[in-house]
């Protein structure tokens, strides 16, 4: 593994990914290979891989939907495993594919979210009346989420994943499903998010997007970390190359997971 960051965050860490792995077929194929890097505060991270890398598996098991069998994951010094609820508490995630209660309608859906985080009235309605804008879902806000398009629930998804402010917000291929409007509104809201000292941590497949808006960027390859740095750092230890070269260079062949 590459690393061409000089100095490693002091002090909190937001995600601490520590000695990860994770085996399918009775251990004989690794999806997770030994991954460790942490995140800090304030900063936006991108997590590249070819499909089967290993992405969606460490995601899922940083925010406890996967166990960790092998090594460690802390949010925000909670363990997943082991304090699961406090992790929990600290994060937002919008998966690739959003399961959404669908009989609900968009208010009664952030409710209820905001509910389960002990959000306050005030504080959820500021929230939820900024996002909406920002995704242009008024209308749709109080039609049932079964009639949203899968666009419209990616937009509800995101909502819903920030009701409660969390210090880190986890995405995994946001922009799948976005037209280019709320996809631009997905990249301003991380770089706000990022301006206010708190953390993305999401995985793409749209390297431009990563390349323009990520300060950090781990690449992995059939489970293992192949490179992790400063995205300014990396581009000049590759020669200046876009980070489409860099990747191409680095990722290898995609694997099925």
């Amino acid at each position: 593994m590459q690393d061409v960051t000089n100095t490693v965050a002091q002090g909190k860490t937001v995600l601490d990914i520590s000695h990860v792995s994770m085996a399918y077929a009775n251990g004989n194929v690794k999806a997770v290979d030994d991954l460790s890097f942490t995140l800090k505060p304030g900063e936006i991270f991108g997590f590249l891989g070819a499909n089967g890398a290993g992405k969606t598996t460490t995601i899922k098991m940083a925010t406890g939907i996967l166990p960790v069998k092998s090594g460690s994951i802390k949010i925000c010094g909670y363990d997943i495993t082991h304090d699961s609820i406090e992790a929990k508490r600290h994060f937002g995630f919008v998966p690739d594919s959003p399961i959404i209660f669908d009989k609900y309608t968009g208010r009664e859906y952030i409710d209820f979210l905001g509910d389960i985080y002990g959000v306050n009235n005030t504080a959820r309605e500021s929230i939820t009346a900024d996002l909406l804008k920002r995704f242009a879902l008024e209308d749709a806000f109080d039609k049932r989420i079964s009639g949203y398009s899968h666009g419209m629930k990616q937009k509800i998804a995101i909502i819903g994943s920030l009701i409660h402010s969390p210090e880190l917000w986890i995405l995994d291929e946001p922009m799948m499903g976005l037209d280019p409007p709320s996809a631009f509104a997905l990249k301003e809201l991380m770089k706000k998010y990022k301006s206010e000292g708190k953390t993305v941590f999401f995985s793409t497949h749209v390297l431009d997007v990563a390349e323009k808006i990520c300060d950090r960027i781990a690449i992995i390859g059939k489970g293992k970390l192949v490179l992790c740095g400063d995205m300014d750092e990396i581009k000049r230890a590759k020669g200046d190359e876009s980070l489409e070269e860099i990747f191409l260079s680095v990722a290898g062949e995609s694997e099925h997971e």
